[in-house]
């Protein structure tokens, strides 16, 4: 069952649970905020993996929402486990931290503590 219990704010009972869920955004492109974790309703806004030159993969790690970056904690050339924290943002009062898809190597940062980043804005680029 799914309850509003404020302005973007949801209380969801499963099973016994209760969990209150974020929700952001237009009908067209909303955002849930749940347990540490961000989910977009609009699927085109996963993580990007693009082809170098030289035949690997990069895979671009971008701002899920227009946000402020709070801490960028990875410097290219820093190996990544698939689910490390590589940047902590804040949007709505919120940290929503940005990790690692998969295992690799920093490739590039593109952002700096204190940026203003737009939503899918590239922050970390992975190889």
């Amino acid at each position: 069952m799914v309850t509003r219990i404020g302005d973007g704010a949801y209380r969801v009972e499963h099973d016994g649970r209760s969990e209150i869920v974020y929700v952001a955004g237009t009908a067209s492109d909303a955002w849930a905020f749940w347990n540490g974790h961000v989910f977009r309703a609009d699927t085109t806004a996963r993580p990007r993996a693009r082809t170098t030159g030289h035949g690997s993969a990069v895979q671009a790690l971008s701002a899920p929402m227009p946000a402020t970056v709070i801490k960028v904690l990875v410097v290219p050339g820093a190996l990544v486990k698939k689910g490390d924290t590589v940047v902590v943002l804040e949007a709505m009062k919120m940290e929503l931290p940005v990790r690692a898809t998969g295992d690799g190597t920093v490739a590039a940062v593109h952002c700096r503590d204190g940026d203003l980043v737009q939503a899918d804005a590239v922050l970390v680029e992975l190889s």
